[in-house]
């Protein structure tokens, strides 16, 4: 069995509304753009990565990099640097691979951001092709299922207003969903008016959890912190810069509500340090910028620490999400998984056969590989 030829193809879907909601007033529809308070860029378009990997005997495998914004960076990556070292070996040597991959750039610096995410994706995409070589969903390779479906929460609420979120809620609540997370970080104030009043009108049942986005400092975090463990909140997601490990520290230390960190982390050893400091009660890799390898790894290195794992999951597409999927019922210490509606709903259009998420949970697929096929001629309209 022999790798025969290795494509990147970076891909953009116009929408009507943005990520995380309508376009700010002023933003360029064919710009990155700002969205304040949060500092990092967000693109008019949902934006990723794919990547085929072909064997001599025929088989594909289907790879994805959480890339949502410049996918051309990873693409260049994954065709200059990766692909000559993965075109004539063997595809069942992953973790072999993995490592051939990590050492390339390794000496030079590059062990995080756009290389790391290439990495992943052609991780992914070797697992997939194992998994039709042996003929076994990908899950049965890791180790097999905990759960036979994958619990999840509803991400964002992307709606101006805090009586807005609270009916986008209740329609999910409707069709069985229990559990949502706030993309917040405007203010303490606001952010503890908006989700308590998600919880007055969804009551102490449904599961309530709040991402700051990095725009608190320490003091403002345990101010928040404290009123969200008075509402019941299940946890408090990047507070304080992603960088500041030893202030997430303190405020682990001074709040009940668990503190969760991770989507911009990419191996386990840029997790070590925040399970030594005991800095994040619930890692959140991405199976897009960490590859299925290494969450699995950091998982397991996380339940030597008693510490839960909440995938992240933004704009990753189908095969993000089927991988996403796979890694969470092979981990023994899962807390949720990740939903994103219009994400979804965009992914299953670029599938031949839809990925189903109904009443709160993930249903796995159970064929070879990840279970999933890309439309092809689709995918090939599309590409940027």
């Amino acid at each position: 069995m022999q790798i025969i030829g290795v494509e990147a193809i970076p891909l953009r879907i116009k929408r009507e509304e943005a990520y995380l909601g309508v376009l700010p007033k002023g933003a360029g529809q064919e710009a990155y753009f700002l969205r304040p308070p949060y500092r990092a860029l967000y693109s008019a378009y949902f934006e990723t990565a794919f990547v085929k990997i072909t064997t001599a005997e025929g088989l594909v495998g289907w790879g994805e990099a959480l890339a949502p914004v410049a996918p051309e960076v990873v693409q260049q990556i994954i065709e200059q640097l990766l692909a000559p070292v993965l075109i004539g070996r063997d595809p069942l040597d992953g973790n072999v691979l993995w490592n051939v991959m990590y050492d390339l750039m390794r000496e030079r610096g590059y062990y995080g951001g756009f290389m790391l995410d290439a990495i992943s994706a052609c991780d992914v995409a070797l697992w997939d092709l194992r998994g039709k070589i042996l003929g076994q969903p990908v899950y049965q390779l890791l180790g097999g299922a905990f759960r036979e479906k994958i619990p999840c929460y509803v991400s964002g609420l992307p709606r101006p207003t805090a009586h807005e979120r609270v009916e986008l809620a209740l329609e999910f609540v409707e069709k069985g969903y229990k559990a949502f997370k706030l993309a917040a970080g405007h203010g303490v104030r606001e952010d503890i008016t908006s989700i308590g009043s998600l919880r007055e009108a969804l009551g102490d049942e449904a599961t309530l959890l709040l991402d700051a986005h990095w725009v608190y400092t320490l003091d403002e975090s345990v101010q928040l912190g404290h009123a969200l463990s008075d509402l019941g909140v299940g946890f408090l997601e990047a507070p304080i810069n992603p960088e500041d490990i030893e202030s997430h520290a303190r405020l682990a230390q001074a709040v009940a509500v668990p503190i969760a960190h991770g989507e911009t982390e990419r191996s386990r050893y840029q997790f070590r340090p925040w399970l030594m400091q005991k800095a994040a009660d619930i890692l959140q890799p991405d199976v897009g910028r960490a590859g299925i390898s290494e969450v699995i790894k950091i998982g397991l290195m996380a339940e030597a620490f008693n510490v839960k794992m909440a995938p992240h999951l933004s704009v990753g597409l189908g095969i993000c999400i089927a991988a996403s999927i796979h890694t969470a019922a092979a981990i023994p210490n899962l807390y949720l998984l990740e939903y994103q509606p219009p994400v979804f709903e965009i992914a299953n259009q670029l599938l031949e056969s839809p990925l189903v998420c109904a009443s709160g949970f993930y249903e796995i697929p159970r064929v070879a590989g990840l279970g999933v096929a890309l439309d092809e001629r689709r995918l090939r309209e599309l590409q940027a």
